[in-house]
């Protein structure tokens, strides 16, 4: 029996960087060549044959549940998880981990884009060595300053993190794309901390238990309008 995929979706931002477009709609619909962003990501993870999709809404909610039902041919199950008061990328997480349990799961922002299919990083995800809890995408950033760097070492296990900062190592980034199973959640249950942000809060605790799956691919944060015109170009 293969082991179900299912995926969060974390969509629920504001987008401030994106204003005045956000002022209208949310991030996670901004589209790329006539295609909203989220319609982008349940495509790709119906290429991977996820069954289980979590997304999380907050600002503008009605527009991605609208979003969601108008979707035809639907072949995976979508389940909104509506955040009164947004809980963080670690806190969404956190309040799900029972979804996900006897899966193998990906943790995906949104608001990125790339047209790699990410069936490499599910396969490199099966075969990662035994003492990694996580698989991460990363990808050649062009504006390291603005990015997580990781430095790895020659097994691709992550040895150093740098969460934007001035100067880092390389332009080897974390492309905020995780792939997991249950050792993972069973790691995050007995945390003696109550993590909100997964960057700052989670990955720091894992380095020498992070592995990675590198794309030569453009891959873009699209928090910026410059970021979104050169992705519609790709």
């Amino acid at each position: 029996m293969e082991i179900p995929l299912k995926a969060l979706l974390l969509a629920a931002g504001l987008g401030t960087r994106l204003r005045p477009l956000t002022f209208v709609k949310p991030k996670c619909l901004v589209e790329i060549n006539d295609q909203p962003l989220l319609g982008y990501w349940l495509q790709k993870l119906e290429g991977l044959a996820v069954n289980e999709v979590i997304i999380n809404t907050h600002y503008l909610r009605e527009q991605v549940i609208n979003f969601i039902n108008s979707r035809k041919n639907q072949n995976i199950k979508i389940k909104e998880f509506h955040e009164k008061v947004l809980l963080g990328t670690a806190g969404t997480l956190m309040a799900n981990l029972e979804f996900f349990k006897g899966s193998i799961g990906l943790l995906i922002h949104a608001d990125n884009f790339t047209k790699n299919d990410l069936s490499g990083l599910i396969k490199a995800h099966l075969g990662r060595p035994s003492n990694c809890l996580i698989t991460m995408l990363t990808f050649n950033s062009s504006n390291p300053n603005s990015c997580g760097i990781v430095e790895i070492d020659k097994s691709n296990i992550v040895t150093k993190f740098y969460e934007k900062v001035d100067n880092p190592p390389s332009n080897r980034a974390n492309g905020a794309i995780y792939v997991f199973d249950d050792i993972f959640i069973e790691w995050l249950k007995n945390l003696k901390i109550k993590p909100s942000d997964f960057s700052t809060q989670v990955l720091p605790l894992m380095i020498g238990k992070i592995y990675t799956w590198h794309i030569e691919e453009d891959y873009f944060d699209i928090g910026t309008p410059s970021s979104l015109n050169k992705a519609q170009l790709i």
